[in-house]
């Protein structure tokens, strides 16, 4: 696709560049709400900050770019979306399903 943008005025110019940088935030936006609504209040989830290791807490509360997150050690986190991983809880459905031990991933 091939847009000649060459007669265009300066005035014209600015304008066109004001709704582009608009549509973009809105397509940005568009796009963290959709990685925002994979979780939801309450589920367990993690992330790696950069330099720190991996945290782990419950999501607790969507924000307009981010989602807050508090941490077993009672942090509060703001994240962004797309630095998250759901946490599979593995719960024994009866006795006579055996005994599961969870082992530390390596």
């Amino acid at each position: 696709m091939s847009i000649n943008i060459d007669h265009l005025s300066e005035e014209q110019l600015i304008e066109l560049n004001h709704r582009i940088v608009e549509r973009l935030k809105f397509l940005e936006s568009m796009h963290t709400h959709n990685e925002m609504m994979q979780f939801n209040p309450g589920e367990q989830v993690s992330f790696e900050p950069p330099g720190r290791s991996r945290q782990v807490g419950t999501l607790v509360k969507y924000n307009k770019k981010t989602v807050t997150v508090i941490t077993e050690s009672g942090q509060r986190w703001n994240v962004s979306p797309h630095l998250l991983s759901k946490i599979k809880n593995v719960k024994q459905k009866s006795k006579k399903s055996g005994n599961v031990i969870n082992l530390p991933s390596s």
